[in-house]
């Protein structure tokens, strides 16, 4: 039993040291989005990345840019709302983890431009009523 126990233990050891997926490293083209697939590159980055400060500041940036888009144009008189968060609203953390698990489960999405596919993802998350479109 002792010895079932050691292998149980040598496993789950090397199995916690194992690098997950490998992920590409990061370069300076890679900060020219054309395509949702290249936003979620920079949003799911890998921290040991060099680049990964830069490409976790740019998803963020880029998420907030189109957020505060949609929200400028739903004030204006003839703006439409698409997308109503609750109350209260998600984190930005929150969201872009949501958007990468989406992207996932939609890869037939990826080569949308990059805000087509964020909005795609955030109407599919929080979609408005009726009453909540304007």
């Amino acid at each position: 039993m002792h010895r079932f126990l050691s292998a149980c233990s040598l496993v789950a050891v090397l199995a916690a040291l194992s690098p997950g997926p490998a992920r590409a490293a990061l370069s300076e083209d890679d900060f020219f989005i054309k395509h949702a697939q290249d936003l979620v590159g920079l949003c799911d980055a890998d921290p040991a990345d060099p680049l990964y400060s830069s490409a976790i500041h740019f998803c963020h940036g880029f998420a907030s840019g189109a957020w505060q888009f949609h929200e400028a144009q739903a004030a204006w008189p003839d703006g439409v709302r698409i997308v109503c968060v609750p109350e209260p609203p998600p984190t930005r953390n929150e969201a872009i983890a949501g958007f990468l698990v989406w992207s996932a489960a939609h890869p037939q999405h990826m080569a949308e431009p990059a805000v087509d596919a964020l909005f795609r993802y955030l109407h599919d998350q929080w979609p408005c009523s009726k009453g909540d479109s304007k």
